[in-house]
């Protein structure tokens, strides 16, 4: 069986977007938090994402930029197996990605029925809340970022069940973030 992951950079007032949407204020450039996140992204696994950060996925990781700034990231994140979901889109054009247009939580149930490499959410906030809501997610990996936004939004909008959760990991790093892992608790 599958394990679900969220991985999401988080403002310390609980925000994943700032008001307009925008995610750069996560972006760390120190070489600690680099080797950290060329880590993970050696873990391999299938990559859920809702349409938006999609879009600004696939519009960084397949660049000549990507490669040049982050090679081992951008390797990673071209060949993983990716699934968007959305309603909106007619196809997706980044490499090894599948379009699912509904059935959000069927569709990650079934997946997470079969045998395979984990999986994991990057950004994605509606999907967070929709999966968290159907008890679907195992896992939840943030990295609690040292500034203030004001005002935003947060991954678990809409969420009326309070999942339970167990600290499995605190790591801090010498720029400010701090990376927590929670298990939920079945």
């Amino acid at each position: 069986m599958r394990k679900l992951s969220v991985f999401n950079n988080i403002s310390l007032d609980g925000y994943f977007t700032d008001a307009k949407g925008d995610m750069s204020w996560a972006h760390k450039q120190d070489a600690e938090w680099q080797d950290f996140t060329a880590g993970n992204a050696r873990g391999g696994g299938v990559m859920l994402f809702g349409r938006v950060t999609y879009d600004l996925m696939a519009g960084f990781w397949p660049t000549p930029m990507a490669m040049q700034s982050l090679p081992e990231v951008a390797t990673a994140m071209n060949k993983a197996e990716k699934i968007v979901f959305s309603r909106r889109m007619d196809k997706a054009a980044w490499n090894n990605t599948r379009l699912v247009k509904d059935d959000i939580a069927g569709t990650v149930a079934k997946l997470k029925a079969e045998s395979g490499d984990g999986m994991v959410i990057f950004g994605s906030g509606t999907i967070v809340a929709q999966l968290t809501e159907a008890g679907l997610i195992d896992e939840f990996q943030i990295a609690l970022s040292p500034i203030v936004l004001g005002g935003g939004r947060t991954m678990f909008e809409g969420v009326a069940t309070r999942p339970t959760l167990k600290r499995t990991e605190a790591r801090t790093f010498a720029n400010g973030a701090v990376f927590l892992r929670y298990e939920t608790v079945r």
